[in-house]
């Protein structure tokens, strides 16, 4: 078993930690100028003092905090496969593509999971307002086939957000992308979320609005093709999305992101996607977005 580490150095000790002669430990002592103790005749220096005392004596920038092992933004039921099963000891933390970016900015995660719906792309210009002058990139996941879920076999009949005039209608929290995305459609339906009868509990995940609709408590949502062949849901479809993580450049290097980046790419990433549907990997790994080098 190993000792602990006393708590009090000798002036030896203490010599030989700063690089400097016993001499010049007794000089600093006896100015004041070092933290110790006299007993019986001989100089103690307490450890805990020491170390702040040299930390106290620091200059120059600070370092940044590691970044946390976490992939936070946007859920994916394909991303969330992936963390589990590459081995990469990262964990998520899903709750909106925008509160990702918030995150990922804050460094409080080592990527975010984005599908933010832009006139001319997907996720570039968010991510470069945001995170503009931090050293991020933006690498594409999959595109996503995503449309309304509906109850099984779609008894009501719905072809298109216009048909959810009156319906009850699965809502997502307004940090998801997702959101806005069904205040969109559904105003250029001539239509208002805030018009239609629903949960009042936002759904917090893909998986969520599923669930609301497999319970009878909303009858439809927007969601992924992926989710409804999982849960047993009717689907309409609408459009494709793509689907990014936007990730340190420090942290695309480390062994964690590495290695579920290279799962992704992999052959088993893509006979998952292939199985769950509404997955187009094509392009999966391209750069979409890279900050500028300073």
């Amino acid at each position: 078993m190993t000792e602990p580490a006393p708590e009090h150095l000798t002036t030896r000790e203490l010599a030989a930690r700063l690089r400097l002669s016993e001499r010049k430990i007794y000089d600093l002592a006896a100015q004041g100028e070092v933290p110790c103790v006299r007993l019986v005749g001989k100089l103690l220096f307490p450890r805990a003092e020491i170390d702040a005392w040299i930390a106290a004596a620091r200059s120059g920038p600070v370092a940044p905090a590691p970044l946390p092992p976490i992939v936070a933004g946007s859920h994916d039921p394909l991303l969330d496969w992936a963390l589990r099963d590459s081995g990469a000891g990262l964990a998520g933390y899903f709750d909106g593509s925008h509160d990702g970016l918030d995150r990922l900015s804050a460094r409080q995660a080592q990527a975010a999971g984005l599908h933010i719906r832009e006139a001319e792309d997907w996720n570039v210009a968010a991510v470069a307002a945001r995170c503009g002058a931090l050293p991020v990139t933006l690498i594409e996941v999959a595109r996503r086939r995503r449309g309304l879920l509906t109850a099984p076999g779609n008894p009501l009949g719905l072809a298109g957000p216009g048909d959810l005039a009156g319906r009850r209608v699965a809502r997502r929290q307004e940090s998801a992308a997702s959101h806005a995305m069904l205040d969109t459609a559904l105003a250029q339906a001539g239509l208002s979320l805030a018009d239609l009868p629903g949960p009042d509990r936002p759904a917090r995940s893909e998986e969520d609005v599923a669930a609301m609709i497999r319970e009878g408590a909303a009858d439809a949502g927007l969601g992924l093709q992926s989710v409804a062949a999982a849960s047993g849901l009717g689907f309409v479809p609408l459009f494709w999305e793509r689907y990014d993580l936007a990730v340190w450049r420090q942290a695309a290097f480390d062994p964690p992101l590495r290695t579920l980046l290279g799962f992704l790419a992999g052959a088993e990433a893509r006979a998952r996607a292939a199985a769950m549907t509404g997955y187009d990997l094509s392009d999966a790994g391209r750069v979409r977005w890279n900050a500028p080098v300073p």
